[in-house]
């Protein structure tokens, strides 16, 4: 079964950038007729530190995907665990929308009693506060503990992986000690380096979201399976879709259609 997927990287990225990114992508666990493609958005924000920019990277990951259904693809999935312009996609598409932070929560709740989520830097905090809010999963969630490290989006954790990693296990650690998680979740697709590192360093899971979305999406496609349009309607209105791509990429150009 030939199944392609849209892989929509948050950042308006050059070739360099965008392979750092996709070396995430599972090959070796989809099926040989699974395609992902990754398709950066026009523009972008610096580095989600805020409200204000997530509602700007909702915007832009929304019109990268607007499209997708009439490109050809089977299923979409963003490359942020913050699951930006998920509900939006949602709403305009009909084949399945994947947001790794869901489906990570998900599935650490499948696995574990209560998960805790190991994040870069507490600026991200407000984007999992949101999340669990909206997906009603506060109970499941032990804690969110950060290294306060920034990040980079683009050159992800070259230069420094040794130390980072060792940290990020010790928080994971104390986590699992004084916190009572079962699992761990990275708070980023950008820790992806790091899980081959952790994972034999702890006693319970380690769940990189951006693999275990893309996983989740191919398998909805081969079930035929896809979200509610009864949750998820239509927008009633006349097609609106001329105004996002009027946002300005990052070289000062609208999108032409």
């Amino acid at each position: 079964m030939a199944i392609r997927i849209k892989y929509i990287i948050p950042f308006p990225f050059d070739e360099e950038g965008i392979a750092n990114r996709a070396a995430q992508i599972p090959h070796d666990i989809l099926g040989p007729g699974t395609t992902v493609e990754c398709v950066p958005v026009r523009n972008s924000i610096t580095n989600l530190d805020s409200y204000y920019e997530a509602t700007l990277l909702d915007a832009y990951i929304t019109e990268a995907g607007l499209l997708s259904e009439q490109e050809g693809y089977d299923a979409v999935c963003m490359d942020t665990v913050s699951d930006s312009g998920l509900y939006a996609l949602r709403s305009q598409l009909s084949i399945p929308v994947i947001g790794p932070g869901l489906v990570s929560y998900c599935v650490a709740s499948m696995v574990a009693k209560k998960f805790t989520i190991i994040t870069m830097w507490d600026k991200w905090r407000h984007l999992y506060e949101k999340n669990l809010d909206t997906y009603h999963l506060w109970d499941k969630c032990a804690s969110v503990r950060a290294i306060n490290e920034e990040p980079n989006q683009k050159d992800l954790l070259s230069g420094k992986a040794q130390s980072v990693f060792d940290r990020l296990v010790e928080e994971a650690q104390k986590a699992v000690d004084e916190d009572g998680a079962g699992a761990i979740l990275l708070g980023s697709t950008t820790m992806h380096e790091a899980v081959a590192y952790m994972q034999p360093r702890l006693s319970v899971p380690v769940i990189n979201p951006g693999p275990v979305a893309l996983k989740i999406a191919e398998m909805l496609v081969q079930l035929g399976i896809s979200h509610s349009k009864k949750d998820f309607p239509q927008c009633a209105s006349p097609d609106q879709d001329y105004k996002y791509f009027s946002l300005i990429g990052a070289d000062g150009m609208t999108r032409q259609v």
